[in-house]
């Protein structure tokens, strides 16, 4: 593959709802430039794009790949990214080193959530973007109503630069508003307008030049003037708004059947923005803010944007440099760790197959092999200039499972296992959960997390078991208790002896505190740490639920000791046991985790959302309404959220969205807890 340098590259996110056809119009290209000499198919597994063996099996995308298309010396790096929900971190990784976007639409289905939350998010990074209304030959196309669908969603205008030449079975190609010219099947020769669309192309054309004299004055006034602009003037206007994002255009394509690619590759090359055409990228560097140009001469900066580990090459690195030029066999400075990396051959990806190239030149994306400590979000620079490039916001995970070793020579590898999953995908992460004695794995849901389980053994050989996770109760007092217990034990030779009094109350700040009251000496002062570690040992295991008790205050006031048979073990026991029994005296309660959840939801399932949240022991703490999406704001328990995430997207057709974190602890009404402590004996009994 040749060299190609800033302005005749193209980064280009491929975005939309799943099965809009991303993959496909992907591999269209690769064939259509000679790259491949077959069209691959999602069905058999075949695509360039779509090559783990995990997005085969399920014939969808997980992963964003790389797909480089060389044509008429531009390269385009098209990204084609997942469009299922659970996969949106993939989605915002790659956008982040996108430079403009192609939006899919299917013609039959028209506007999807998928749809939304890309065009939501190309709006947050500020991309300029092309709507392609794609499989024009789907029985039931309709561009008008798929168009539609968007006109009602979109801020920017769309405009159509491009009409079906029929449609459904018939649809046979496009004809282009720029070049007044009709393109059959792939569109390499254009041919004149049909009669029969000569009045529908008018009045599209009408528009699109109003549009495009929108883009500078000098092209208004001519328009204004003499109501007519040429063919390059159009393109000129057109590109101005396109890059400042009030207008969009609109293409038509079936990528599947290879219709409709010359001219749409044309519009790639000429109306979308090089890395020179796009505002500067700002870094931080050592004295405030820098603006980094996409020129080889510049300081080097390179974001990592993602990081797979392959059995085979091992950890792969994917970056985008955003100034200077990277080379091959050379040292760079990892300035988010703090520490040198050395690059051995540099690649250029395209789906699974790496090829070897001497520099990646400033605006570009390649990969590298086997660097040690990179991950995903670092910065790569060099020593002497060191810069942070910007991390974007990933949205929080919502869904947790419990994770647990299959085998003892799991266990060992938990913990490495997680952390390099987590790594490589920014929206999940893991954490032990001290309470339940639970490690939990989180992230966009339940799809999410089955593809990282079954990552973690195909590509790491470590086997884990899942559950829903126990909620993080904790035990407490809302009385007073005190209790004595003896422990006695004679057995031939030397016996054990301890006798504890004490009193336990409840505290409102801290976890716990222990305090001597014994006077006279009745127990000795040395056997005090034992007492307590036995009343820490309770505290820890709990005593009516199996969960951690705190907010407590105790008081050993009185006890007994043997001059020959009392040892710190005896009081130990003596104050373990004296502690269960005040604790159970003082009106032992349930604390439960209650979540401040916030749901932005579609305004017409708002009354379904409210309705579900009252099943819920939610209580609302608002609402408001604006531009047609409703946010309600409320206090929840953990344990009635624990699959929420599936739910409100059932009730919302996935249009729902929610946040969630905790806010305090509150006691557990009495007949939730008997159901607790009731399954809690039955786990022990079993």
């Amino acid at each position: 593959m040749k060299e190609y340098t800033a302005e005749n590259i193209r980064n280009v996110a491929l975005v939309s709802h799943s099965s809009a056809g991303k993959t496909m119009l992907a591999e269209a290209f690769l064939h259509y430039t000679g790259a491949t000499t077959r069209l691959g198919r999602i069905e058999d597994g075949t695509t360039v794009s779509d090559y783990d063996e995990e997005e085969v099996r399920r014939g969808i995308s997980l992963y964003s790949t790389v797909i480089p298309v060389e044509y008429k010396e531009v390269k385009v790096n098209f990204l084609d990214t997942p469009g299922y929900t659970d996969f949106v971190g993939e989605v915002i990784s790659a956008l982040r080193v996108a430079d403009s976007a192609i939006v899919l639409l299917d013609s039959v289905s028209g506007r999807e959530v998928g749809t939304e939350i890309a065009w939501n998010y190309c709006d947050s990074f500020k991309l300029p973007r092309f709507l392609v209304v794609n499989k024009m030959n789907r029985e039931n196309a309709n561009f008008q109503k798929a168009l539609q669908s968007m006109e009602e969603f979109s801020e920017a205008r769309l405009i159509p630069v491009q009409l079906p030449w029929g449609e459904k079975l018939d649809f046979q190609g496009v004809i282009d508003l720029i070049t007044m010219k009709a393109y059959q099947g792939n569109g390499k020769s254009p041919v004149d307008i049909p009669a029969d669309y000569q009045g529908a192309v008018e009045e599209a054309r009408t528009q699109l030049v109003e549009a495009a004299a929108e883009g500078e004055d000098e092209l208004l006034e001519k328009y204004l003037e003499s109501g007519e602009l040429t063919a390059e003037e159009v393109q000129r206007g057109l590109r101005n708004v396109i890059l400042n994002g009030s207008f969009v255009p609109v293409f038509v394509a079936a990528g599947g059947a290879e219709i409709g690619l010359e001219p749409l590759f044309n519009a790639i090359a000429s109306l979308l923005p090089s890395p020179k055409d796009v505002p500067p990228a700002v870094a931080q560097g050592k004295s405030g803010e820098e603006e980094l140009k996409a020129e080889d001469a510049g300081p080097l900066a390179a974001y990592v944007w993602k990081t797979t580990a392959d059995p085979f090459v091992g950890k792969q690195t994917y970056f985008r440099v955003y100034s200077g030029a990277v080379v091959s066999d050379s040292r760079v400075w990892n300035q988010t760790k703090g520490l040198e990396e050395r690059l051995g051959t540099l690649y250029v990806p395209r789906g699974k197959e790496n090829i070897a190239t001497k520099v990646i030149h400033s605006g570009d994306l390649g990969t590298v092999a086997k660097l040690g400590e990179t991950s995903t979000g670092n910065t790569l620079c060099d020593r002497a200039h060191p810069f942070t490039l910007p991390v974007p916001e990933y949205p929080n995970a919502l869904y947790r499972v419990a994770v647990s070793p299959k085998t003892q020579a799991d266990s060992t590898k938990i913990s490495p296992t997680l952390t390099r999953l987590c790594e490589e995908d920014l929206t999940l992460s893991w954490y032990n959960e001290m309470a339940t004695n639970q490690t939990i794995l989180q992230g966009m849901g339940d799809q999410h997390i089955d593809v990282a389980i079954r990552r973690a053994e195909t590509k790491f050989q470590v086997n884990f078991l899942t559950q829903e996770p126990k909620v993080p109760y904790q035990e407490t007092i809302t009385g007073k208790g005190q209790a004595m217990y003896r422990h006695k034990k004679q057995t031939g030779g030397a016996g054990q002896f301890g006798e504890v009094h004490l009193r336990v109350e409840r505290i409102t700040e801290g976890d716990f505190e222990f305090v001597n009251d014994v006077f006279g000496g009745a127990i000795s002062s040395s056997y005090m740490p034992a007492i307590e570690k036995g009343i820490r040992s309770v505290m820890k295991e709990g005593v009516i639920a199996g969960y951690p008790v705190n907010s407590i205050k105790v008081s050993v006031f009185d006890g007994k000791e043997h001059p020959v048979d009392s040892k710190p073990i005896a009081f130990e026991i003596a104050g373990r046991e004296a502690f269960k029994l005040a604790f159970r005296e003082a009106n032992p309660v349930l604390l439960e985790p209650i979540m401040n959840v916030k749901i932005i939801v579609p305004e017409g399932n708002m009354g379904d959302v409210l309705g579900d949240m009252n099943t819920r022991r939610a209580r609302v703490q608002g609402m408001e309404t604006e531009k047609g999406r409703s946010t309600i704001s409320a206090q929840v328990p953990l344990s009635e959220m624990q699959r929420y995430t599936t739910q409100l997207r059932s009730i919302t057709g996935g249009r729902g969205v929610f946040t969630m974190e905790l806010s305090h602890y509150e006691v557990v009404p009495a007949h939730v807890t008997q159901e607790i402590v009731a399954a809690r004996q039955k786990e022990t009994e079993d």
